[in-house]
């Protein structure tokens, strides 16, 4: 299926998708903020530059998007038909990026929490979310994984 924007305008449309300050990163940071934890946004010095840092625990939370990231099983993680080969590499690329910063911040004593797009796009689902990260904080676990499939 030919795409029914020309590739100018597609490219000026997929510049403007942004990396930080999402709408779901948003979301989650006024929910955590409203819960009492303070945190360093897109920290240098720490691998993967984190969504969020949370030094007093030492953990890291990255907000993924279910289409970039391929959240596995989650309707958002659709292909596009035009050039399927360019987003197989692409999305690949992206998944073995994000297995190896975790790998590096469990390694450096860090605990890390993915929390997928699709777990905070309804209000409620935005209050689960941040009762599950704060219950995670406050525990010894070491990973926490969210996503509208996941119980949390």
């Amino acid at each position: 299926m030919a795409d029914i924007v020309d590739r100018q305008t597609r490219s000026r449309m997929m510049s403007g998708i942004r990396g930080k300050d999402t709408k779901p990163e948003m979301v989650l940071r006024r929910a955590l903020h409203a819960r009492g934890f303070r945190y360093r946004l897109h920290g240098k010095g720490v691998p993967g530059r984190p969504d969020m840092i949370l030094a007093k625990y030492r953990a890291v939370i990255f907000v993924h998007g279910c289409f970039w990231h391929r959240h596995e099983g989650c309707r958002y993680a659709t292909t596009p038909a035009t050039r399927p080969e360019f987003w197989a590499e692409k999305f690949a690329a992206n998944v073995r990026r994000d297995r190896a910063t975790c790998d590096a911040l469990v390694a450096d004593g860090w605990r890390v929490a993915t929390i997928w797009e699709c777990a905070l796009r309804k209000p409620q689902s935005v209050e689960q979310t941040a009762a599950a990260i704060e219950e995670w904080l406050l525990s010894e676990n070491r990973q926490l994984e969210i996503g509208e499939t996941d119980p949390g």
